[in-house]
């Protein structure tokens, strides 16, 4: 039997919609435009007005500032953010991360995790009640 040669063609990356809008058209809207097509949690938290705090980083965010760093685990990631680095506290370092597309109306602290995956060790001399037949050396 002859085998058959295809070749594999690379996965073609298509552009990235949101509720069918590119990233362009929501660059260009405004937050009243926003609104209908956020999802309700953020809906609610947005249209509650923004603190001076996430006012501020957002308008750092639109002006270009080579350094962000933040506290503010809670603010949402707006159209602006996309394509930018900044590193967001986890509660005992700044993590950096660099905002995705797929992560449009996420939180920022979802991108920097406060608790780290527990790996226990292997048991030790006097973990069990077999281990006092296992040899020292």
């Amino acid at each position: 039997m002859a085998k058959k040669t295809q070749k594999r063609l690379p996965r073609r990356r298509e552009e990235f919609t949101y509720r069918g809008f590119r990233l362009d058209d929501l660059r260009k809207m405004g937050m009243a435009d926003l609104l209908p097509i956020m999802p309700a949690r953020v809906r609610r938290k947005v249209s509650r007005g923004l603190t001076r705090g996430e006012e501020h980083l957002l308008s750092r965010f639109k002006s270009g500032d080579a350094r962000i760093r933040t506290h503010l685990r809670d603010m949402v990631i707006m159209p602006d953010m996309i394509g930018k680095e900044v590193e967001i506290y986890n509660g005992k370092e700044f993590m950096k991360v660099e905002i995705q597309p797929e992560a449009i109306f996420h939180y920022l602290g979802e991108f920097a995790l406060t608790r780290r995956k527990v790996t226990h060790g292997s048991a030790g001399i006097g973990a069990t009640r077999s281990s006092k037949y296992v040899p020292l050396k």
